[in-house]
């Protein structure tokens, strides 16, 4: 009877330490079912159950935002983009993870920079995307490294019909690299702490930028007006256009379209101080502060994040890990090692609540630039940033 008593004891005792934690994503179709099998994994491992709630992606931080406090929200969002960490956090509803991952050695460091809002690791990385320079091989047979390579290859494919490079020059996301290299910069990034009241976008170098992505144009006659994305995305999968600046979003269509590709940075522009560096946007697990259930929950997170998981996470919807082995590991795809690349060389997009009021005027200033030959650049990068400032508090 002891021994009896003894064995429902020991039972009860693996019952009550079993956690059931509850995960909000936004996931669909394969990844769904890969974040569902991660589930049952961790279940069979650790005795914990996951709790797995679709939500939209577009209702999700408020939603969010608004139950949390309440004590009805999940213990986990999987996954959020690292630019709504400033108001995550700023609500009070997201907890630090620093204490949870305790080595970083195979996460990017640019994905782990996205995560940290002011010194703190607010979310674990599993996937990001940056823009990258994709090459018809047909036109462009050998990958360009310097300008003056790109410049010829570019030229070479423009005429009759075709074209050796486009992009949308107006957008100021796609073009971000082009300023960094120039030494321009939103906001200045003090170890990790970006000064809001230090705007870097009418500065010699963002001028310098400007005039570069005016030459695109004007000066080079590679990227006639009116070119957006579509429009030069059209181009290259109908083999009309040598290079193309874009991001993994179009690969699907690029691979339908049978194209013989190769993916690689942008190069060092003519006359700039430092690598061409894009915007890099990184989505990770954040962990609710509320959660009554925080240890199991980050358990989970890092096992979502980790290598093998990451490969299997790609198989299931193509995004590019987070997880640097996970890359290595996935190194005969030329997506995830060409994009990989230009995601470690890049610059995560401020995560302050205050980058809000950088975009308007600063795409409408990108746009500007590119209208018409030999722009007064100062100017209407100037009056730009006097509205930034003036937004900002």
């Amino acid at each position: 009877m002891k021994k009896a008593l003894t064995v429902l004891s020991l039972a009860l005792l693996g019952q009550a330490s079993a956690a059931t934690i509850t995960v909000w994503t936004h996931f669909g179709d394969s990844e769904l079912a890969w974040l569902r099998s991660q589930a049952a994994n961790f279940k069979a491992k650790t005795g914990n159950t996951v709790n797995i709630v679709s939500v939209p992606f577009g209702e999700m931080t408020d939603k969010f935002i608004q139950s949390a406090p309440k004590g009805q929200g999940p213990d986990l969002l999987t996954t959020q983009p690292h630019d709504r960490l400033g108001q995550l956090a700023a609500a009070g509803v997201i907890e630090p993870m620093d204490k949870y991952v305790t080595s970083r050695t195979d996460l990017d460091k640019t994905a782990l920079n996205a995560m940290t809002y002011q010194g703190k690791l607010f979310g674990i990385p599993m996937f990001a995307e940056a823009v990258a320079v994709v090459y018809n091989k047909a036109l462009v047979p050998s990958a360009p490294t310097s300008w003056n390579a790109f410049l010829a290859a570019a030229q070479k494919n423009t005429g009759s019909g075709k074209f050796g490079y486009l992009a949308d020059l107006s957008n100021a996301y796609m073009q971000y690299g082009i300023v960094s290299a120039y030494g321009g910069y939103v906001f200045k990034n003090n170890g990790g702490t970006l000064n809001v009241k230090d705007v870097g976008l009418a500065n010699a170098g963002a001028d310098k930028a400007s005039a570069f992505l005016n030459d695109l144009r004007y000066k080079y006659n590679l990227v006639p007006e009116g070119v957006n994305g579509d429009a030069a995305k059209s181009a290259f999968v109908q083999g009309r256009l040598g290079m193309f600046l874009t991001g993994p979003w179009d690969m699907g269509d690029i691979k339908k379209a049978n194209i013989n590709y190769g993916i690689i940075p942008f190069p060092t522009p003519p006359g700039a101080t430092g690598k061409w560096s894009p915007f890099v946007g990184v989505q990770g697990t954040m962990l609710n502060s509320y959660s009554k259930n925080k240890v199991a929950a980050a358990q989970f997170a890092k096992q979502i994040s980790s290598s093998d998981a990451q490969v299997a996470f790609n198989k299931a919807g193509g995004r590019i890990p987070a997880s640097l082995s996970a890359r290595t590991k996935l190194k005969a795809d030329p997506v995830v090692q060409g994009f990989g690349k230009t995601i470690s060389m890049g610059t995560p997009m401020p995560n302050v609540p205050q980058m809000g009021a950088v975009w308007g005027p600063w795409s409408n200033a990108i746009a500007q630039s590119v209208q018409k030959p030999n722009q007064n650049y100062g100017q209407i990068l100037d009056k730009a940033v006097q509205e930034i400032n003036s937004s900002i508090k």
